[in-house]
């Protein structure tokens, strides 16, 4: 079967065909924002402080199990098998392990092993939702590759893996938007202004309320925090912008992922207060490989032969 076939007959069967459920009514739209909305304490803290002794924050791994296996070990968290190795380092992961690549299921499935891995030695692996993972959890099959599909056995099979009941789903459905260490913000796209006043709980809490289906996907548009690319351009005006969503937060840098830096460096914009780190990890964009390190704060870029400070805002 061809891959175009392949494609349509996902893209077909992601929304079954029997009746659905009506679309949230404004009613029930307005009392799930009003929720994720309101003031919620300690939005604004930062997860630890001082910050742990090592952070390690990984780019898009787009469904690449050796790619992501080659930048894990070479971040020094995991061995060859995929096993922690890490200690007490904190793992950042900021979103699209999915689409594109052939192995969305062994990818998903050795985060979540290491998550568990990572807790035992006193370390912590965060992942957080990117654009990929919300359009797979909400039907939009567009970027998933026939190869994919044939490593779950069948459309059937991989939609029953991302359904709410499905182990990947379940666990996807918990995942944050957002995540905030020390006084830096990882997030997949970027936080405009206007979602930085809802402060992480309440931007985590309007994430699940699309992808367990309680607001419409809408919701997270194209200027939300796992679609927003503007600060990646360091125009004036988006560094500007920036500095307001970062006060707002109380912090002083975001690390984001989702525009690919083509020459597989990590890009440091606005005076170093945005770190992009979509590297193009993963075969489907050259495989280059490389993480930012913090180390009590102070940022690192890691490649395959060399290691480079990174500015500090």
């Amino acid at each position: 079967m061809s891959a175009a076939l392949w494609l349509a007959l996902a893209c077909t069967r992601t929304t079954p065909s029997q009746p659905q459920p009506a679309a949230p009514s404004a009613a029930a739209v307005e009392a799930v924002r009003a929720e994720v909305t309101s003031p919620t304490p300690g939005a604004a803290e930062v997860s630890w402080d001082p910050w742990p002794q090592r952070v390690v924050a990984i780019g898009d791994l787009h469904a690449d199990l050796p790619q992501t296996l080659a930048v894990l070990q070479l971040a020094g968290l995991s061995d060859a098998e995929g096993h922690w190795v890490g200690g007490e380092a904190v793992l950042v992961q900021t979103g699209d392990q999915t689409d594109r690549g052939p192995d969305s299921k062994e990818v998903l499935e050795l985060l979540m092993r290491l998550q568990g891995e990572a807790a035992a030695a006193g370390g912590e692996v965060i992942v957080l939702l990117g654009n990929h993972e919300v359009m797979n959890l909400t039907g939009d099959w567009r970027y998933v590759s026939e190869g994919d599909v044939a490593d779950f056995g069948s459309v059937e099979a991989r939609q029953q893996a991302f359904s709410a009941q499905g182990t990947l789903g379940a666990w996807l459905r918990e995942r944050p938007m957002v995540a905030q260490v020390g006084d830096t913000v990882f997030v997949h796209g970027g936080i405009t202004p206007g979602f930085a006043k809802l402060g992480v709980e309440s931007m985590n809490a309007l994430a699940a309320g699309v992808v367990q289906g309680r607001l419409p996907p809408s919701q997270l548009g194209t200027d939300s925090p796992i679609w927003y690319r503007d600060y990646v351009s360091g125009s004036e005006r988006a560094c500007l912008e920036l500095q307001q969503a970062l006060g707002t937060l109380g912090a002083r840098r975001m690390v984001v992922g989702h525009t690919t830096q083509r020459t597989g460096q990590v890009a440091e914009r606005c005076g170093g207060a945005l770190l992009g780190i979509d590297l193009g990890i993963s075969s489907h964009y050259g495989g280059k490989l490389g993480v930012v390190e913090f180390r009590e704060g102070d940022a690192w870029a890691l490649y395959p032969s060399s290691a480079v400070d990174v500015a500090e805002p």
